[in-house]
């Protein structure tokens, strides 16, 4: 039973720079737009990254940490392939797939495997949200509803952190007692440590 963490964040909010202190040997990307790491250290990616790829590679994992990044395209990407189709069934069938995939996750995965899903964000009436393909997926999908973990990367005056608390007009959540603070920085390993030491999963090594 593996565990998936929603990360929400702008463009530029430091998502993918929060992977920066993991080792070449500690963390498998998912690179879905084939984009280049924004730091200089070299770590395992998949460019190119589809829902087929990444359910093969989690079928057996051979790491404990996994970073889908971004994982909003694989449904923008999914659109695009099917904008010339009509009808609504198109949208259940992205709802499906993404959903397929995290309950993948949950039940095909090894207790002790955290995948991290870098997700954009959108605004909505109720505040900011994960960014989606359209208000039908919303309708059938509350992709927040999917995770125990979400939370929001942000920048402010040049500082970049994370936050582990609902503001009030996020969907950002996180277990009770897990992150001390409402604010930490934007260091995925550090989240990944926090999580493994709070349900005792034990070492990456």
């Amino acid at each position: 039973m593996g565990i998936p963490v929603l990360i929400l964040g702008d463009s530029g909010s430091g998502k993918s720079t929060s992977m920066r202190n993991f080792s070449e040997d500690e963390v498998g990307i998912f690179n879905v737009a084939s984009k280049p790491l924004p730091f200089r250290k070299k770590l395992k990616k998949v460019d190119g990254a589809t829902y087929q790829k990444i359910i093969k590679s989690l079928s057996a994992p051979k790491l404990k940490v996994y970073v889908i990044d971004d994982s909003q395209y694989l449904m923008a990407f999914e659109m695009f392939s099917k904008a010339k189709e009509t009808g609504y069934g198109k949208f259940t069938d992205m709802a499906l797939n993404f959903y397929s995939l995290v309950q993948f996750v949950i039940q095909q995965t090894p207790p002790d495997v955290i995948v991290y899903f870098l997700h954009h964000v959108q605004k909505s009436d109720l505040g900011i949200k994960a960014k989606t393909v359209g208000k039908m997926l919303d309708d059938q999908l509350t992709l927040e509803g999917l995770f125990s973990i979400v939370l929001m990367a942000r920048c402010e005056s040049g500082r970049y952190y994370f936050q582990t608390h609902n503001g009030g007009n996020d969907t950002v959540k996180s277990p009770m007692g897990m992150f001390k603070t409402d604010e930490i920085d934007n260091d995925l390993k550090l989240v990944d440590q926090t999580i493994r030491e709070y349900w005792e999963l034990g070492s990456k090594e």
